[in-house]
């Protein structure tokens, strides 16, 4: 059984770094696969290879501009979908069934185009993360 590799480290080494010395090597971490500054620290030190993620910063953007437009269209096609069954309780007065009648096809429009942007969004976001 294999112990884990950090088991024996109980020696503890402090370093004072500027500001913008810290700023340096936090921008370089965070832009590697190390999910932890000492891991990385170690890397360095050890002259072990550091993996980098290269990311494109107007897709981050973009993917973030994306991924709330996804919110907002949840929120809308939720808001929507209430006001429908709602309408469906008042079924007594005769505007409110033909304006169910008439909106019943908008709202499956509007489902269908969620959902197709949705897709383009979850097709974007697996090439994204890779």
């Amino acid at each position: 059984m294999m112990e884990k590799e950090n088991s024996n480290r109980t020696r503890i080494v402090g370093l004072r770094f500027t500001p913008w010395e810290y700023a340096e090597i936090e921008k370089k971490w965070k832009a590697s696969t190390c999910r932890k500054l000492s891991d990385y620290l170690r890397k360095i030190i050890f002259n072990k290879p550091i993996t980098s993620n290269y990311r494109n910063q107007s897709l981050d953007e973009f993917m973030f501009e994306i991924i709330r437009l996804r919110t907002e269209l949840k929120a809308l096609g939720n808001n929507f979908n209430q006001a429908v069954k709602k309408l469906h309780t008042l079924q007594q007065i005769a505007e409110f069934k033909t304006w169910i009648i008439t909106y019943e096809l908008e709202r499956r429009i509007l489902f269908n185009k969620v959902e197709e942007i949705n897709k383009y969004i979850e097709k974007i976001s697996r090439k994204w993360l890779q």
